[in-house]
C-alpha cells in the first residue's frame, strides 16, 4: 500500500489538481466497505472533500451497491483481473482510502475501517461524519 508522502499514481482518472481528493477503493461483496461508504457518503453530503469511488467489481454490481447504500458518490471502475488502479495502489485490501493533495502527494492512506481516520477526515474538512449515539466501531479490518 502506498505510504503517505508519495506520488499517487495517474491512472486516467481523477484529476488531483483542484485540491485534495479522497480515493476510495472498495469490492461491492465487503462487509467493512458496506460499513464505511455510508458515512463516506455523509462527509461528502456536508461540505467533505471530494471523494473518488473505485469500485473493483462490474458496473451492474457496483450500480447495485450504490443504490442498495445510497452512494451518489463519483465512481470509476477497476475491475479484475486486472485491477489496474488498485495495483498501482498497492491495494491488498478493502477499503482503502487515499487523500491526494492537489499537487498529487498522498496526505492519508488508511486499509479497513478505522474511526480515527474517518474523525481526521471529518475534523479537516469541518464536517462531522458521525452522529451523536451512533454505534460506530473503533476499527474493522478489510
Amino acid at each position: 500500500m502506498l505510504a503517505v508522502g508519495a506520488t499517487a499514481p495517474d491512472f486516467g482518472l481523477p484529476e488531483f489538481g483542484n485540491g485534495p481528493v479522497l480515493l476510495a477503493f472498495f469490492k461491492i461483496s465487503c462487509p467493512t466497505c458496506q460499513l464505511a461508504f455510508p458515512f463516506l457518503q455523509r462527509m461528502a453530503d456536508t461540505n467533505g472533500p471530494r471523494i473518488v469511488a473505485i469500485s473493483q467489481d462490474d458496473q451492474v454490481g457496483t450500480d447495485q451497491f450504490r443504490r442498495r447504500f445510497g452512494i451518489s458518490l463519483e465512481t470509476v471502475l477497476d475491475p479484475g483481473p486486472v485491477y489496474r488502479a488498485s495495483k498501482l495502489y498497492g491495494i491488498s485490501s478493502v477499503p482503502s482510502l487515499f487523500l491526494v493533495e492537489g499537487d498529487g502527494r498522498i496526505s492519508l492512506a488508511s486499509a479497513g475501517f478505522s474511526r480515527e481516520d474517518f474523525e481526521s477526515l471529518g475534523g479537516r474538512f469541518g464536517v462531522e461524519v458521525f452522529k451523536p449515539g451512533e454505534n460506530v466501531p473503533f476499527f474493522r479490518p478489510g
